[in-house]
């Protein structure tokens, strides 16, 4: 019923979003006289802020149509090389060939919002690397007769999809992603998989909630399991393919998102609102995109969500010895094969200092020389993977320590610019409008 009445709510606000838009075109217009008097731009501008506040937003695009390769623009096209029904496997294909650049599979999280994301990730990283992502699907979207999915899930996908793109590929996991990506590398270590990624980087992930516990953690610890089932929990609504379908709304993520900073959430809306009355278009549009993808978000399936609670905050189960794969635990003890790389923010307030870092002490038979572990001074959460500090600080030290274990290493070839192929087009089947 609440998952009813906040798409009814949402849709009164769109309605009314689209008339406040309409009145502050009008406000503006030249042809109404009323646009000359003193108050009108400010009137009008806030009811711009109203209308971008409530505005519905479905899944945004990358967006990344080229890259410079070599001091060169080429094409890149978004190829899907794997689907599945919660997810599907994206990569970034540039018109270029002759090159053997190391091959790496970014690992969006699951947590409410898209992969796009990480759009700065992946454009930072495309000049030099063949990029793949996960790109998660909405779980509205699709339908109960694709069955669950849950955390034994996620990591089954992501071997399948380190298969898919066979030996030698790289795994970056991103903040929450990071237990179930080190859960699938020690899996495959001790599996002697052919598919094993030479190395895994992680970056801001909650690999042992123990260490500096932040106010997210203290949530998900405080409650009991049973408040999470009972209280968080929805049902599609009839509107969408998932109908029937047990979530945690996306809207109940960005709620929890925006309380956790709210003032400065305020403050960013005031500041546009300023812009844009200054006609300061430039920095209000900076805003609007920034609210854009942080405002567009998607549902996860309740036993995905649940068991996170569980296995990952409430009972830290990477790290004490407790995370059961299919019946088999997986053991970061194993992995002796894929070089492991930490990287932290300093002022990151979702995953506290040491709770990422703690993969390298659990990787107890790893070599030293294969463990790296980088402190990025000054970045906050979005800042290790978004942002000057990650184009300009994080990602040398990542290309670095690719490099270093990569098992392909080889001297590129001359550049060769390719026209583009025919490639299958990225639709993935059901509604795409949050």
């Amino acid at each position: 019923m609440l998952y009813t009445a906040i798409e009814m709510q949402k849709a009164m606000l769109a309605g009314m979003g689209l008339a406040a838009q309409s009145s502050s075109d009008w406000l503006l217009s030249y042809a109404n006289p009323l646009a000359w008097s003193p108050t009108a731009p400010s009137m009008a501008r806030a009811l711009e802020v109203f209308a971008h506040t409530v505005e519905v937003r479905g899944k945004p695009a990358f967006g990344l149509d080229t890259t410079i390769v070599e001091g060169v623009s080429v094409a890149v096209s978004e190829v899907v090389s794997a689907r599945k029904p919660f997810g599907q496997l994206k990569h970034f294909q540039r018109a270029v060939s002759g090159r053997r650049d190391p091959r790496i599979l970014i690992v969006a999280p699951m947590s409410g919002h898209y992969a796009t994301l990480l759009r700065g990730t992946v454009e930072r990283l495309l000049p030099d690397h063949e990029v793949y992502i996960t790109d998660w699907r909405d779980a509205r979207l699709v339908p109960t007769s694709a069955g669950r999915f849950d955390l034994n899930d996620y990591v089954d996908y992501l071997i399948g999809f380190l298969e898919e793109l066979g030996p030698d590929t790289h795994m970056l996991a991103v903040c929450q992603p990071s237990v179930p990506a080190l859960a699938a590398v020690a899996l495959m270590n001790e599996d002697d998989h052919p598919c094993t990624p030479p190395s895994l980087t992680m970056m801001g992930g909650p690999v042992d909630t123990r260490k500096a516990p932040t106010s997210v953690n203290d949530l998900a610890f405080k409650r009991p399991f049973a408040w999470f089932e009972h209280t968080v929990i929805q049902e599609v609504p009839a509107i969408y393919p998932g109908a029937g379908r047990k979530v945690y709304p996306g809207y109940l993520q960005l709620s929890s998102f925006m309380s956790m900073n709210l003032a400065n959430h305020m403050k960013s809306h005031w500041e546009m609102f300023r812009h844009l009355v200054d006609g300061d278009d430039e920095s209000a549009d900076s805003t609007k995109a920034f609210y854009d993808e942080y405002r567009a978000v998607c549902d996860m399936t309740a036993e995905f969500y649940l068991q996170t609670i569980d296995l990952v905050f409430q009972r830290q189960a990477l790290a004490t010895g407790q995370f059961e794969h299919r019946g088999r635990i997986a053991d970061p003890a194993k992995i002796t094969r894929t070089a492991l790389l930490a990287i932290e923010g300093e002022r990151d307030d979702i995953s506290g200092i040491g709770q990422t870092k703690a993969a390298l002490d659990l990787a107890v038979n790893l070599p030293e020389a294969k463990k790296h572990y980088h402190m990025a001074l000054g970045a906050g959460h979005y800042g290790i993977f978004n942002g000057r500090k990650w184009r300009e600080v994080v990602a040398p030290v990542m290309e670095d320590f690719i490099r270093t274990h990569d098992l392909r290493r080889v001297t590129p070839a001359p550049l060769r610019v390719v026209l583009p192929s025919h490639v299958e087009p990225d639709v993935t089947p059901g509604l795409e409008v949050a």
